[in-house]
């Protein structure tokens, strides 16, 4: 460790202690399961509003598709605001702006308010073709809480970086992010099962009730979390020569680093992963293997568990790895072992019995979940706190424009010729993310980045 970081290192022991740094972790982990409550609330009703408005599996992967547009566009938005305005302002003010979006959906619908203004919008767009009811008012919904909840995920990465020496980034990037798997598991039981099957409400209920009541996290946030000017001061830092540690970098010298680079190609064949699990998995449990209502909502949360276990587990063996081989071996290590789990997507063609299925889709979102852990703990090995926002930014940019394109020829594909060359080329992905860490990110160093 050098002079820098063991300083910046004992600083932060002093500002913050140990206690309050997990406690922030907690905090960033609640946030991102109820992010995920609030963003799959729409994929466990899929079925219920396809069967009410005959929306066909293209036409509900357009509405994925939209929600993911907003996430790639709002991406290096939302990694600037956060480096402006500090994580502590920056991810409450956007987990207030997709919860009311969320809470919004309530109201949407054939002959709404928010269809007749979507409607309107629509209609003026050039070339676009005419859609089936309720869609516009979805497709504008869906796009502002892309554009609101892509910060969530930066803001975590970016207090991580600066809050963790490296020897524990990715055990603590992977309790942040194992609330993702638990906003998946919790998604299902909560808004199916219990919600709508057992205490027979509406739909309509389904996007309030997780929406209000998320906003409660606030109250710990903001009592909890540093200010932008301690976090400052606090923050550790890469043991990086001093030439432009603290010079800035435009976004044409960060596109232009390979390290960067490396980090968004990770996340362009890793991301559509986890999202095509989020938002296809219960309508594939229910009509791609006939599963009941009921079973689905149970069902759909036991891989999400798998990968809940993969942040935590694969973070703290990613860890342990570092320590006994220094962090570019014991991330790669990380980063094989996890990936090589991910592709066993590619089985589900040739598994007939649905409970080893639902077991294969848990192991290979274990992997994928390890990979977010190696992920998050390799960023800080790489981009100091201050830029931490903006290559965030850009690796989400990639990720999410990725994903709007996976969601979007899923449905189309699931149509045309079912579900197997989806969970195909789900297998494959993993295995070009693990070539992009050997010959895109290569060594795994602190970046240089040649100054404006």
């Amino acid at each position: 460790m050098s002079a820098v970081t063991q300083v910046s290192a004992t600083t932060s022991d002093s500002a913050l202690s140990a206690r309050t740094r997990w406690t922030i972790v907690a905090l960033l982990s609640a946030s991102i399961t109820i992010n995920l409550i609030d963003r799959q609330t729409l994929s466990q009703l899929a079925a219920i509003l396809r069967d009410q408005w005959h929306w066909s599996n293209a036409q509900y992967g357009y509405i994925a598709t939209i929600f993911n547009l907003g996430m790639m566009l709002g991406q290096i938005p939302a990694g600037a605001f956060l480096d402006r305005v500090g994580t502590k302002i920056g991810l409450a003010t956007i987990f207030v702006g997709w919860s009311l979006v969320c809470a919004l959906h309530a109201f949407a619908g054939p002959g709404t308010a928010i269809e007749s203004v979507a409607s309107g919008i629509w209609s003026v767009l050039p070339g676009v073709p005419a859609i089936g009811a309720g869609l516009a008012g979805f497709f504008l919904l869906r796009f502002v809480m892309g554009l609101l909840e892509c910060g969530n995920y930066t803001g975590g990465i970016k207090a991580i970086a600066g809050l963790f020496p490296k020897e524990t980034r990715s055990r603590a990037g992977g309790v942040f992010n194992a609330g993702a798997q638990l906003g998946s598991v919790l998604a299902g039981p909560l808004i199916l099962s219990l919600l709508i099957e057992t205490l027979g409400f509406g739909w309509q209920l389904g996007f309030v009730i997780p929406a209000v009541l998320g906003l409660l996290w606030l109250i710990p946030w903001l009592a909890v979390f540093p200010d932008k000017k301690t976090m400052t001061a606090v923050a550790l830092k890469p043991a990086q020569t001093a030439a432009v540690q603290t010079a800035h970098v435009p976004l044409r010298r960060l596109f232009a680093n390979h390290h960067v680079l490396g980090l968004l190609l990770i996340r362009v064949f890793s991301g559509p992963i986890t999202t095509f699990y989020w938002t296809w998995l219960p309508l594939y449990l229910r009509n791609g293997r006939g599963m009941t209502l009921f079973a689905t909502g149970l069902m759909s949360s036991v891989p999400q568990l798998f990968g809940m276990a993969g942040n935590v587990f694969g973070g703290v063996f990613t860890d342990r790895f570092v320590q006994t081989m220094g962090s570019d071996r014991g991330r790669k290590l990380g980063f094989v072992c996890a990936f090589s789990l991910g592709a066993l997507s590619m089985t589900m063609p040739f598994v007939g019995n649905n409970y080893v299925a639902v077991l294969l889709m848990g192991l290979a979102l274990f992997g994928n979940q390890w990979y977010a852990a190696t992920y998050i703990g390799t960023v800080g090995d790489i981009v100091p706190q201050h830029l931490a926002g903006r290559v965030n930014g850009i690796a989400g940019f990639g990720d999410n424009g990725a994903v709007t394109f996976a969601i979007l020829y899923t449905g189309i594909i699931v149509d045309r010729y079912g579900w197997s060359q989806v969970f195909v080329a789900a297998g494959i992905l993993p295995l070009l993310a693990m070539l992009t860490v050997f010959f895109v990110l290569r060594k795994i160093e602190p970046a240089r980045f040649a100054a404006a």
